[in-house]
């Protein structure tokens, strides 16, 4: 499993990340943060540079907006790490059987 080692502002929405596989690089989050409506606030990069590292760890902010590591991972790499293509494989199973007990 893939978790944030560390991760630094570099500016506006860059971000300098280290993953716990040794995997390094800079990511630009700019899009994601103007994609999602909770994120918001984040679009002011001194209120973006406030991040920390949360319990998984991972890129968290006071607001409540975080991202996974996974997701990070895809953004620097541009592929899903291989554990994570075997969870997104099984998901229809999981939200096929949610569908039968709500019915």
């Amino acid at each position: 499993m893939i978790s944030v080692k560390s991760a630094r502002h570099v500016r506006e929405h860059l971000v300098a990340i280290e993953f716990s596989d040794g995997l390094s690089g800079v990511i630009d989050l700019s899009d994601t943060i103007g994609k999602y409506e909770a994120a918001a606030e984040l679009r002011d990069p001194g209120k973006f540079a406030a991040f920390y590292l949360d319990e998984w760890p991972t890129l968290a902010w006071k607001c409540g907006f975080d991202l996974s590591p996974e997701y990070l991972y895809e953004l620097l790499t541009g592929s899903v790490p291989a554990w994570s293509q075997q969870t997104r494989a099984a998901t229809p199973v999981v939200a096929e059987e949610k569908t039968r007990y709500e019915s």
